[in-house]
């Protein structure tokens, strides 16, 4: 008898709240959403990894804009060009805050770092900083070199591999060879300091460590409750990686500001010393942690995603020969065979801009947009959007959305001949939109057009076997592959004259 009044006041609790939810909803006009959204949990029950895969999956069956209960925060999932569009023209002041979550506190410095920042005077101020004194064209320019450097020894290195090579590696070393170079004058790998490639390895291990667990999901963000109640591997986790991060990044401070101190006539500033001489003007705000953590996320934005792109492009072409050969004819034609491709050169050459181009299509280093969140009211494809939620754009998506591209699953250059740069409207959007969008792009394009340009110009590349490279995607928030890419590489005979000069 007990048993029985227990289940039927379960039921009418339950009933009563799904009745107020849908009458609420119905007369708040808030997005399609999932049925039923469960008490307490929402819609958390949904979630399975990859999330990206999960929206999409969830957007295909209610809509390109959909509400979603998780816990107690508010989530708007995006999944179309008109919306992105609204998002971020219409709207786009009022989506500049990002939400307050346990990464972006331990990780982002109490929110106060250029990726967690929310919208304000600090962030604009950091934002400035990456525009204009670190990621400027003039700037960019400044340090041409050292990539054209950076992309010859990696030349002459594949040149005297005589074994099969593993290409995230490669391009790993590459790319955090250039970014430390710009950042702090110094180079990790390739030369004869094992101290450096020592310090290198710790860095990769915590670069590793922090896309792991930034794409780990963290209940706590959704359920206060459950940190309440002692449910703190993650942040645990997170702080011991946080303290790792401050340890390596102030000895990096220490060291290029005792170098400063001996610098001589008008040698270029790379881009710790040009912080370091803001935080002579005002070392109340340009702190040792503020540029530790500025520093941070260029590495993190600079390195492992653009290696990452660089493998999923060579992994594309190894298993499509014949875009691999129209690529080199190309180059070959504009570039010619006594020279290597420079990054003047990427303009020039539209095949390979839509070879780089499709590969941010199909595998985006950021599947999912760092998240938004509303700072006030708002409309979205005419649905009211409450102010303080958290809205997602689901770029993999919109970009594999047999609605936007036809036939997206299928690796298609030829597509994008056409495009001007890495966006086309609203249904191509790698580097984010508006305001929060990727300050680094143009240092990415640079790197990606010439890296894979002369790699491609002076080696045939060939699969290890007769099988096609694997192409599933690994776990992270920045969508690696899961089985590494290695290949065999051979130098053409059209280029040995210039490969003997190198």
């Amino acid at each position: 008898m007990d048993v029985s009044y227990l289940f039927v006041s379960f039921l009418l609790i339950l009933t009563s709240y799904l009745f107020k939810s849908f009458f609420r909803r119905k007369f708040s006009n808030l997005p399609p959403t999932v049925f039923p959204s469960l008490p307490i949990i929402g819609h958390l029950y949904l979630l399975k990894p990859p999330l990206y895969r999960t929206f999409a999956k969830i957007s295909a069956k209610y809509g390109p804009i959909v509400y979603l209960q998780l816990g107690f925060r508010r989530v708007v999932v995006i999944s179309s060009p008109p919306l992105v569009e609204e998002c971020f023209t219409k709207n786009d002041v009022i989506l500049a805050n990002r939400p307050k979550m346990l990464f972006g506190k331990i990780i982002g410095f109490n929110y106060t770092s250029l990726v967690w920042a929310p919208y304000g005077d600090n962030w604009r101020n950091l934002r400035r900083i990456a525009a204009i004194e670190i990621l400027s064209i003039h700037r960019l320019n400044e340090f041409h070199d050292i990539r054209a450097e950076e992309g010859r020894l990696l030349i002459r290195k594949l040149m005297s591999s005589s074994y099969p090579v593993t290409m995230k590696l490669v391009f790993y070393e590459l790319t955090l060879n250039v970014m430390m170079r710009m950042i702090a004058g110094k180079r990790y790998f390739g030369g004869d300091n094992l101290e450096l490639e020592e310090e290198a390895n710790r860095f990769r291990e915590m670069l590793n460590e922090t896309f792991l667990l930034a794409g780990a999901s963290n209940v706590g963000d959704y359920l206060p409750i459950l940190s309440w109640l002692g449910v703190k591997e993650l942040e645990k986790r997170l702080i011991a990686l946080q303290e790792k991060r401050d340890v390596f990044f102030q000895g990096l401070i220490e060291e290029v500001r005792r170098s400063k101190g001996n610098e001589m006539g008008n040698k270029r500033k790379t881009m710790m010393e040009v912080l370091l001489s803001l935080q002579e003007s005002d070392p109340e705000y340009y702190t040792d942690s503020l540029i530790r953590n500025f520093v941070l996320a260029l590495l993190a934005a600079g390195s492992d995603t653009s290696a990452g792109t660089m493998e999923w492009t060579m992994s594309l072409l190894l298993n499509h020969p014949e875009v691999l050969k129209k690529a080199q004819n190309e180059i070959d034609q504009v570039v010619g065979k006594d020279r290597l491709v420079d990054e003047s050169d990427i303009s020039n050459l539209p095949y390979l801009r839509c070879i780089i181009n499709e590969t941010l299509r199909l595998k985006p280093a950021g599947p999912l947009l760092v998240p938004h969140e509303a700072s006030e009211d708002c409309v979205i494809g005419g649905y009211n959007i409450p102010g303080g939620t958290m809205v997602l754009v689901n770029q993999w998506a919109i970009h594999h959305d047999p609605k936007v591209w036809a036939d997206p699953e299928t690796f298609n250059p030829e597509r994008l001949e056409g495009l001007e740069g890495t966006r086309d409207g609203f249904k191509l959007l790698p580097f984010g939109y508006g305001r929060r969008s990727c300050p680094g792009e143009g240092l990415a394009v640079r790197l990606l057009g010439m890296t894979l340009g002369s790699i491609i110009q002076c080696f045939n590349w060939e699969r290890i076997s007769k099988e096609m490279v694997d192409m599933s995607e690994g776990s992270g928030i920045t969508l690696p592959k899961a089985v590494p890419l290695v290949a065999k590489c051979k130098p053409r005979l059209e280029m040995e004259n210039l490969l003997s000069q190198l």
